[in-house]
């Protein structure tokens, strides 16, 4: 172990001797001020064909000019002052017939073409196995021009391919690599193939080029496997591969699609500031240890189906114009998962412990998922990295930063909260015990459509305003009927939201599910205290039993409607005391009409002397009314016929003789008008109750 100051890493310029360390598989630990990154960038940019200065080897030279003077910078052939390219077929001959398989060799700078390789190759061919077996092996800032292959090679030594170009395609599927592989600063021009490939060691992938695809296919990586700052161009493909190490992809590039499906993790796998431009692939992925997303970025969809994350703490926070796939996932342990996306699915994901999602600008799906344990569903500030900055959000500038949650159906709700989301299209039929769901902060429901409709083309109505459910914006929908909302619309304020399946009858929840989901919901607010909440869904409730035809008998459909009618069902306090001011004055204008009247009868007295004895009885006619209409509809008459509708209103009796057909109006009155000052009465406590 060396130790030395930090100018050892400068780069202006960077120091021959510090660029072979660099360059000769230095894979960074920790570097939190980004020295090192920058050191190993700059040795990045001085690939071999651009450095002017001489190899650090005894080179060939064959083709130096002024404009060239370094010329092939092939190492020599041990004995010989030329490079194995440019030896002569009879010296190359005798070298080649020298080597045995296993022998070590050291071919640095040499420019291969398929001929030379295959020669090689072939001297070093064990015969009992088939394959090329290779020692300590140094190709170091070789060319390979045309096809590679390296039929299967076995590495029993250290393998060192740094800086190395290969300018076609470059075959080292099935090869062995017992010993460290370094292939740190390489460039790959063509496509890439290691599929099957084992890595014994230490595999250093730091920074290369591959401008290709490159197939890691069913590899296995036993050491530690170093991909940062890796750039691949064309598709990626890990699939089946096997990481029994440290997999290092923190600040990998992918333009093309990235796919790591099947993969196994057993330790640690770090893809921190990793950008992927295409779309990446983590199905059935096992990480078994932690994993590292934080300021990734996707481009496109990120698919993790059927990943299993058995000890994952944290996940993010990363970043997705598109779609994060977690649906069957499975979350072992205790977990916070921190994404800015435009969607999450987490359909069928399976949750062992604990899990908080810290979400932004994401549209979430958690249908069928199963929750072992407490589950937070919120909207989050904006995530900060462990650097303490921000993390960069760039790719969703311009939208919501809000979560929406489109569907809880068929989740046990009694371990969920959804704090601070939008749920006006959320599903909540099929769910179960909705009554113990939480619901923290700023909750919005959708609304019922606004403005003054007309009913048949020629009554006007509007619709109550209140919070509705997304079911019964489907089933309104499609019972009114209403066209189906085109993709990507945005449906109107004045219409019922149309759902996904709008045509489909059997699909669309019935009035009698609705008024369950509902019910429960209401249960929800009651007991989170929510009163004022609770009446929006005791009304949704009660309005999907008045329209429910199988599960509400006509008797009580009728009540209902009354009961609607007269005062939203307890609920609309302007409805109530609208009738009420109705009522009252109706009967105030039927006992002046025909109630009050025209005199107040006199008492009449007669008596009887008999024997000395005087009896006396006292009479009271019967109050009669007479005269014309216009002499009934008088101010005095008024009057007295509003403190007998005042009394009746607070069920008193006003004491004042009435006509026969007054008696059975203030009746009427002492009945109707109480019931409807009560409805009001009650209407305004249920929204102002804390």
């Amino acid at each position: 172990m060396n130790v030395g100051a930090v100018g050892w890493a400068k780069t202006d310029p960077v120091d021959s001797g510090t660029r072979r360390v660099v360059t000769d598989g230095a894979r960074i630990l920790h570097d939190p001020a980004g020295v090192l990154n920058s050191l190993l960038r700059a040795c990045q940019s001085m690939s071999a064909p651009h450095v002017r200065s001489g190899p650090s080897w005894p080179h060939c030279g064959h083709g130096a000019s002024p404009a060239d003077p370094t010329g092939c910078r092939g190492i020599h052939v041990p004995g010989l002052s030329d490079c194995l390219a440019h030896l002569t077929d009879a010296d190359r001959t005798a070298y080649l017939a020298e080597l045995a398989p296993g022998a070590d060799i050291d071919h640095r700078g040499t420019p291969f073409t398929e001929p030379v390789l295959r020669a090689l190759l072939g001297a070093l061919r064990d015969p009992a196995m088939g394959k090329p077996l290779l020692g300590n092996t140094r190709f170091d800032e070789a060319t390979f021009t045309g096809p590679a292959g390296f039929d299967g090679a076995t590495f029993t030594g250290l393998a060192a391919f740094a800086g190395v170009r290969f300018t076609d395609h470059a075959e080292l599927g099935l090869v062995t690599f017992s010993g460290p592989a370094g292939f740190v600063g390489a460039t790959f021009d063509g496509s890439a193939g290691f599929h099957g490939a084992t890595f014994s060691d230490l595999a250093a992938f730091g920074s290369p080029m591959f401008n290709g695809s490159a197939g890691f296919g069913s590899a296995t990586f036993n050491g530690s496997a170093g991909f940062d700052g890796t750039a691949f161009t064309g598709p990626a493909a890990f699939t089946d591969a096997t990481f029994t190490g440290l997999a290092a992809f923190a600040g990998a590039t992918f333009t093309g699609p990235a796919q790591f499906s099947g993969g196994r993790f057993a330790v640690r796998a770090d893809f921190g500031g990793a950008v992927f431009t295409g779309p990446a692939g983590f199905d059935q992925a096992a990480f078994c240890a932690e994993v590292r997303f934080d300021e990734a970025t996707f481009a496109e969809d990120a698919r993790f189906r059927s990943a299993t994350f058995p000890a994952l703490s944290a996940l993010g926070p990363l970043t997705c114009t598109s779609r994060v796939d977690l649906s069957e996932s499975v979350f072992g342990a205790p977990v916070t998962v921190e994404i800015a996306a435009a969607e999450v699915q987490c359909v069928r994901t399976r949750w062992e412990s604990t899990a908080t999602l810290r979400l932004r600008y994401a549209t979430v799906d958690l249908s069928r998922a199963v929750l072992s344990a407490p589950a937070a569903v919120m909207a989050s500030p904006r995530f900060t990295a462990a650097g303490g900055h921000t993390v960069d959000e760039t790719p969703l500038d311009g939208r919501d930063p809000g979560v929406k949650v489109t569907s809880v159906h068929g989740v046990d709700a009694a371990h969920l909260v959804l704090a601070e989301t939008d749920l006006s299209d959320c599903l909540f039929s099929g769910a179960f015990h909705l009554d113990q769901l939480r619901l923290e902060g700023t909750t919005t429901f959708a609304p019922a459509p606004t403005g003054i409709h007309l009913r048949h083309r020629i009554w006007p109505y509007r619709w109550s305003q209140r919070r509705c459910l997304a079911e019964e914006h489907h089933w309104r929908a499609q019972a009114a009927p209403q066209p189906a909302t085109q993709a990507g619309q945005p449906s109107s304020s004045r219409l019922w939201r149309t759902g996904r399946r709008h045509t489909d009858t059997d699909r669309t929840p019935t009035p009698q599910h609705v008024a369950a989901v509902y019910r429960q919901l209401r249960k929800a607010f009651e007991d989170g205290k929510n009163e004022p909440g609770a009446a929006d869904f005791y009304y949704g409730e009660t309005e999907m039993r008045r329209h429910d035809r199988t599960g509400t008998s006509r008797a009580e459909r009728g009540l209902l409607f009354w009961y609607w009618l007269l005062s939203g069902y307890g609920l609309r306090s302007s409805r109530a005391m609208s009738w009420l001011l109705a009522a009252m004055t109706t009967t105030v204008l039927l006992l002046v009409l025909w109630g009050l009247p025209t005199h107040t009868p006199d008492l009449v007295a007669t008596g009887t002397l008999t024997h000395g004895r005087l009896t006396l009885t006292t009479t009271t006619p019967d109050p009669t009314l007479t005269g014309p209409w216009h002499q009934r509809l008088t101010t005095d008459r008024a009057e007295q016929a509003t403190r007998i509708v005042l009394n009746s209103v607070i069920f008193r009796a006003s004491g004042q003789n009435l006509t026969t057909a007054g008696t059975y109006i203030e009746m009427t009155s002492r009945l109707l008008e109480p019931m409807l000052l009560a409805l009001a009465a009650l209407a305004v406590r249920g929204r102002i109750r804390p």
